[in-house]
């Protein structure tokens, strides 16, 4: 990495309840290793609970995001992002923003989605969680999809599991250090 990677910020985003732990805590590994700062955010400054029983406390609600402040935006997974993430009209926002500005904007799992109702995957490849309704979503969105770990387009990165946590946090630093 190159040493001015420790000046980068990423904005993490969790759904408030059932975010997936390792999607959330291994790439956010991956960024501290690297000296990123990281700010959480979710639907609450509540403390947010993982699948797996993790937790985190946001530093700010989604609400309150201006993606102006950050070069990334991280979207974890887990069946919360269902609930909580999907519809959340100010994520869409913030994700068109984000990839209008340029910045990097990642989804792991079944978040991917999020980035499909913001409309920034027409036309373009993507992966998602393999189950039957995130892909329908994902495709309804414009997404030509494909089932992969990891899929870098531009400045957009998809995660596909848990098991591709890590792969994913290295690709958006990796990705982070073009944009």
């Amino acid at each position: 990495m190159t040493g001015d990677i420790a000046e980068k910020k990423i904005l993490m985003v969790v759904a408030q309840k059932n975010f997936r732990d390792e999607e959330f805590f291994e790439p956010r590994d991956v960024f501290e290793d690297e000296g990123v700062n990281i700010t959480v955010a979710s639907n609450s400054t509540d403390e947010a609970e993982g699948v797996l029983g993790g937790r985190v406390k946001p530093d700010m609600s989604i609400d309150d995001v201006n993606i102006a402040d950050y070069d990334a935006i991280v979207i974890a997974g887990g069946g919360g992002s269902r609930e909580y993430l999907w519809k959340n009209k100010k994520l869409h926002e913030i994700v068109r923003e984000g990839f209008d500005m340029e910045k990097v904007v990642a989804a792991i799992c079944i978040s991917p989605v999020v980035l499909a109702k913001a409309g920034i995957l027409e036309g373009k490849r993507a992966t998602v969680f393999g189950d039957p309704a995130s892909i329908k979503a994902l495709k309804k969105g414009g997404a030509n999809y494909e089932d992969e770990e990891v899929i870098v387009v531009d400045n957009i990165v998809t995660g596909r599991d848990p098991a591709s946590a890590v792969k994913f946090g290295q690709t958006v630093l990796e990705t982070l250090e073009k944009y």
